[in-house]
Order: C-alpha cells, then structure tokens, then sequence
C-alpha cells in the first residue's frame, strides 16, 4: 500500500508539474528515432522524416493528458494537410490503461505505447505531458511540459512557423 501511495504521489507531481525543466535534448539536437507498436501498427519517427512532428508523451492518469488530448485532435486536423504529424507516445505500464483511456478520449493520429520507458529516457523526458516539436530536419525545435488551455495558442503559433519553415 506505502509503494501504490509513493507511485500515485509521484505520479501526481509530474502530471501537476507544468514549469520549464532542463532536458537533455536542447533545440537544434537531432529527435532520437525510435519504432514503438502502436494503435495503427508500429511508429517510427524515421518513416516520416521531412514532416514536421509534435510528438506528445503522456499516460492515462495525468489529469493535463486528458486536458490535451481534444486539441491535439484538433492540431492533428488543422494543420495535417500542411504536413504536420501528431504522434503519441502513451507510458502507462499497462497497455489497458491506455485502451481503456483512448475509449473514452479517442486519437485521431497514431498513438505509440511504450511501456518500458525507453523513449522518454532518451528524449529526457521528466514529467506529463512532455511534448516536442520536430522540424522537417529531424531537429528538436522546442520542448514544452504541461498543458493547460492557455498554452493552446502559443504552440499553434510555433507550429506553423515550424510548417512555414523550409528544410
């Protein structure tokens, strides 16, 4: 009962957690690829260089996750004719967990499921939601953590300023 009370707290901090962070990928580092089994059959961030991608780490308990997942849908609509691909990368131990949440809030764009927690690692993921944005070039532009409706017009800015942008 002492672990389930330590993981949930644990769990909750990060989910809270939106202020900035240090990472270990800054911008202008080249995004880890990674090739992860998803909703639509395995994703792999190689398989859609010269796109832009906003790739988002999240988990069925994180309370600003569920927050996000209606504008990621939205995003995805938006801005996919102009090349933007929206992954998400669910790091819930359990697959279920995440099911049982994309039944409730479904993902218009792929969802990876990782629950090894390789990619985050790599990515230097240190709370949810983390989300990146992936130029044309492979290259991280920016990490955001946290989200909260305010946030929404911020990112779309950067988002299309990253579409408007030339390899």
């Amino acid at each position: 009962m002492k672990n389930k009370l330590s993981f949930f707290l644990l769990a909750l901090l990060l989910c809270l957690s939106s202020s900035t962070r240090a990472f270990a990928l800054d911008p202008g580092n080249t995004a880890p690829d990674f090739d992860l089994p998803g909703t639509q059959g395995n994703v792999k961030l190689s398989n859609i260089a010269g796109s832009v991608v906003y790739l988002d780490f999240w988990a069925s308990w994180c309370g600003p996750c569920k927050q996000s997942f209606p504008w990621l849908n939205s995003i995805h609509d938006k801005f996919r004719a102009q090349g933007l691909k929206v992954i998400g990368v669910n790091l819930d131990a359990k697959n279920e967990d995440a099911l049982k949440f994309l039944s409730q809030l479904p993902a218009k764009f792929p969802v990876a499921f990782d629950s090894k927690g390789m990619t985050p690692r790599s990515y230097g993921v240190k709370g949810m939601p983390t989300s990146f944005l992936i130029g044309r070039d492979g290259k991280i532009i920016f990490q955001h953590q946290g989200f909260k409706e305010s946030d929404r017009t911020g990112l779309e800015k950067q988002i299309q300023t990253a579409l408007e942008t030339k390899r």
